[in-house]
């Protein structure tokens, strides 16, 4: 099993080394090989998704990812940014379904800023369709008018297979879970999202045992703040999934709490904790390790197909937790915060 490592840039270094640690210490016959991406792929190679990475990141199983994102390179025209090299990866590799899991732990109720009886047992999965939508669609540029105002302009475009794919993706899913799938759009202003609408109703047909329902992307980011418990699985698009599992992601208590997994039809997948870089602690040891490491657990059970070793890492995350290990985003009252390498230690501990 291959793994290609790519830490990144900020806190990427230093959350990457922990998820190594743990993967390491299971035991399996992993093969690593770690390759720069983003400003640190600029700053060695000239380019943030350089062509040594892709290759690697071709020739391997699946991608463990830290983060991407230097402010000092922001004034680098669009195409040498840091960012560029997630983008590039995910259509590079067509990864197209991504994974976004909330998940409360009942240690951590009090951390986030709901009310515990709105999200003691929150359990839901964001599905998010990754390479198409506004992001991805042409023409997009800045041009001048004739008035001599510039403007801006991003197109927002999904083909009928593309919207079809993701949404099965999402179907079965649910199946898996509660069997429950909320389709999220904007169908009663966008074009692009009515085709997404239509589409889902006609996929819908083909899981008569999951219940679908639909809602409107300013609706559902209200209720995942209302009551997010009304939802399992929610399958939406690039941009709007962007914003809501972010959102979601505050009523676990931290971002940087939750793992994410970007896989293509054939599993492959790319594997990265959705917070970012974090420049502003970057080299202080204080970053949490656990969405990383997290994030290898997923590893193991969508790419690998190793179910147990899966197990034993999130069961190894809730028994740190349980037992008041704490970094400073999830720290409480009363409670001493520890380090990167500290967590890192007790997830080890825990694991054995």
């Amino acid at each position: 099993m291959k793994i290609c490592v790519l830490p990144g840039d900020g806190i990427g270094p230093e959350i990457i080394v922990e998820a190594v640690r743990v993967l390491k210490a299971l035991g399996l016959a992993f093969e690593m090989e770690e390759a720069p991406v983003g400003g640190a792929g600029y700053r060695a190679l000239g380019h943030p998704l350089p062509e040594s990475t892709l290759a690697l990141a071709k020739a391997s199983d699946a991608i463990l990812f830290g983060a991407v994102g230097d402010f000092s390179l922001d004034s680098l025209p669009r195409e040498l940014r840091p960012e560029q090299a997630i983008l590039g990866l995910r259509k590079e590799l067509n990864l197209f379904a991504n994974f976004r899991p909330a998940l409360v732990y009942p240690e951590l109720v009090d951390a986030s800023s709901l009310k515990p009886e709105v999200i003691s047992g929150l359990d839901i999965l964001i599905i998010r369709e990754l390479t198409g939508d506004i992001y991805f669609g042409k023409p997009r540029g800045i041009r001048t008018l004739e008035s001599g105002e510039r403007e801006g302009f991003d197109t927002m475009r999904y083909s009928e297979s593309e919207i079809r794919r993701v949404l099965r993706v999402g179907f079965d899913a649910a199946r898996k879970r509660s069997k429950r799938l909320c389709s999220v759009d904007k169908a009663n202003v966008l074009d692009t999202m009515q085709l997404w609408r239509e589409v889902a109703v006609e996929v819908g047909k083909e899981y008569p045992d999951v219940e679908l329902s639909h809602q409107y992307v300013d609706n559902a980011a209200m209720q995942l703040l209302k009551n997010p418990k009304q939802f399992d699985v929610i399958v939406t698009g690039n941009m709007f999934g962007d914003i809501l599992s972010d959102e979601a992601s505050m009523l676990t208590g931290s971002i940087g709490m939750l793992p994410s997994a970007s896989l293509n039809e054939n599993n492959f997948g790319l594997y990265e904790p959705i917070h970012g870089s974090a420049p502003d602690i970057a080299g202080k040891g204080i970053a949490n390790p656990l969405a990383t490491i997290l994030s290898a657990a997923m590893m193991l059970r969508f790419s690998f197909n190793h179910i147990e070793a899966a197990d034993r890492i999130e069961a190894a995350v809730k028994r740190v937790l349980a037992q008041g290990f704490r970094t400073g985003d999830i720290i409480e009252p009363g409670m001493k915060a520890i380090g990167t390498r500290e967590m890192g230690d007790a997830v080890l501990a825990a694991l054995n």
